[in-house]
């Protein structure tokens, strides 16, 4: 079977090395480089096309979000998996929109970071359980909050709401209210900024939830 080939990028020597050996202990595991910063990263992965890097997020130089985004344009076909020591979802969002396919703590067991290893390689994405536990936290604190949302609109807010979801025009909705266009988008902006809603998708998909128009 051929060997998953994997780049290792970390500037702690101690960590970097200890990282190999428990990959290279693994059947099927062949690490076939290092670099201790971003920069040589990108060119080692654009020489050795692995299949796997494995990136620190702290870096010198270029950090491992910013080497992640560079990693995927030179080698589309290497697939990043973020070791990080940081929890904080907003590292995990911008790791994933940089283009990485997992994201590992390093305080997590190696048995984490071989099991990312293998789920990135059959195609599929990774998250340290650990992380999954504080996503799912966050989005439950989400949706508490827009359950609690419709108390902080107005009374002529939700009404531009309802129909906003339901297809109306600016002007539909301002001939209905017997109230300006202006006044229609002012509303509109209003309600979207309270409920963090971007566009009428959104708005639907909302007003749906909520049970004020039917799917």
């Amino acid at each position: 079977m051929t060997p998953v080939r994997i780049v290792l990028v970390d500037d702690h020597a101690m960590l970097r090395d200890g990282v190999r050996m428990v990959l290279e202990a693994q059947p099927g595991f062949e690490v076939v480089g290092t670099a201790d910063n971003g920069y040589d990263a990108i060119q080692l992965i654009a020489e050795l096309r692995p299949d796997i890097a494995i990136l620190d997020v702290a870096m010198p130089g270029l950090n491992g979000l910013q080497a992640t985004r560079e990693i995927r344009n030179v080698s589309p076909e290497t697939q990043v998996v973020i070791l990080s020591m940081h929890e904080g979802e907003e590292y995990l969002r911008e790791a994933l929109r940089a283009g990485a396919a997992g994201y590992v703590l390093k305080r997590a067991a190696a048995k984490e970071l071989v099991g990312a290893i293998q789920a990135v390689q059959r195609g599929a994405s990774y998250l340290d359980p650990a992380l999954t536990r504080t996503l799912i936290s966050d989005y439950v604190r989400q949706v508490e909050r827009a359950d609690e949302a419709p108390d902080s609109l107005t009374e002529r807010e939700l009404e531009v709401l309802k129909l906003v979801a339901e297809g109306m025009t600016n002007r539909q909705i301002a001939l209905k209210l017997n109230i300006s266009i202006k006044t229609v988008q002012t509303h509109r902006a209003n309600l979207m900024d309270k409920l963090n809603l971007h566009d009428r998708t959104e708005v639907v998909r909302y007003a749906i939830r909520r049970g004020l128009i039917q799917p």
